[in-house]
């Protein structure tokens, strides 16, 4: 019998519910930690930066429209499938970044863990972000939440799934549109999830996943008018400082770089959020 033809994989990027080729047509290799090589990754553009950001700009409405409770059930669906293609986040853990079989299925099992933990806040967080506000006065003040926009975010580097998850899960619960460039040495779960999520029911558009380097796109989405909100959670090694500046001139809000993989927090998902606050006089129907 002879040998079987191994097939080099090149994988795409996921934009819009798509899965193009970079514009540029660019791609690099992934390797393992000892050099061996995996696959062929999109090496993402300033173009396909600002295709992702119009895909989430026409599905923020969409998808802030839907209630608390359908995005929270929305959002559990996909804790789901992740379970069920567990071996496969496994094996990409543990060649692409390095992970022993035990270790890989402990980072799969903390991510599905955070998933479905920012999954139950959907229909929770307003009644705690939220409130009634006294006033002097014959009126009724209330203040709720609501979603900023388009997030864009730089995922942490070290973790392939778990970082992911810990930086896209908490933009999505209150209605945001996301764009996420991928850990740049370990980004085959990034494209695993984005399989996931193209056979969940998040609308298309909803997460746009880049891969490539961070330091290239990244600027172009900090400076970029039409995104709300910029999440620097993996920049660290990138010159943030002017980040911040650019985000500063279209008035981002900006979460700075933190080491390591961010822990589950209720303010996270409350800092993707804008107050809207509404007057209303007491005995008026």
């Amino acid at each position: 019998m002879t040998a079987h033809l191994a097939v080099p994989k090149t994988y795409k990027l996921y934009i819009g519910g798509a899965f193009p080729r970079s514009e540029s047509g660019r791609t690099y290799e992934v390797v393992t930690k000892k050099g061996a090589f995996l696959a062929n990754a999109a090496r993402a553009s300033r173009k396909d930066a600002r295709d992702s950001v119009v895909a989430a700009r026409s599905a923020v409405s969409g998808w802030a429209g839907a209630t608390a409770y359908n995005r929270g059930q929305v959002l559990y669906r996909i804790a789901e499938l992740l379970e069920g293609r567990r071996a496969q986040f496994v094996e990409e853990l543990r060649t692409g970044g390095g992970l022993t079989e035990a270790q890989a299925n402990r980072e799969v099992d903390a991510a599905i863990d955070v998933w479905i933990w920012y999954a139950g806040w959907a229909d929770k967080y307003l009644q705690v972000t939220g409130n009634g506000n006294a006033v002097s006065g014959p009126y009724f003040n209330i203040s709720t939440p609501e979603p900023t926009g388009v997030v864009a975010i730089v995922a942490p580097q070290e973790s392939g799934l778990l970082g992911l998850v810990s930086v896209l899960a908490p933009a999505l619960v209150s209605g945001n549109a996301v764009v996420v460039i991928a850990s740049e040495s370990i980004p085959l779960p990034a494209i695993s999830l984005a399989e996931v999520l193209a056979t969940s029911d998040v609308p298309g558009g909803v997460v746009n996943i880049l891969t490539g380097s961070p330091a290239e796109i990244t600027p172009w989405l900090a400076s970029h008018a039409d995104v709300n909100a910029l999440d620097l959670a993996g920049a660290s090694n990138l010159e943030w400082i002017d980040l911040q500046i650019a985000a500063a001139d279209t008035l981002k809000r900006v979460l700075p770089p933190e080491p390591g993989v961010p822990a589950a927090a209720v303010d996270r998902i409350q800092f993707f959020t804008e107050t809207k606050t509404v007057w209303h006089p007491k005995g008026i129907i």
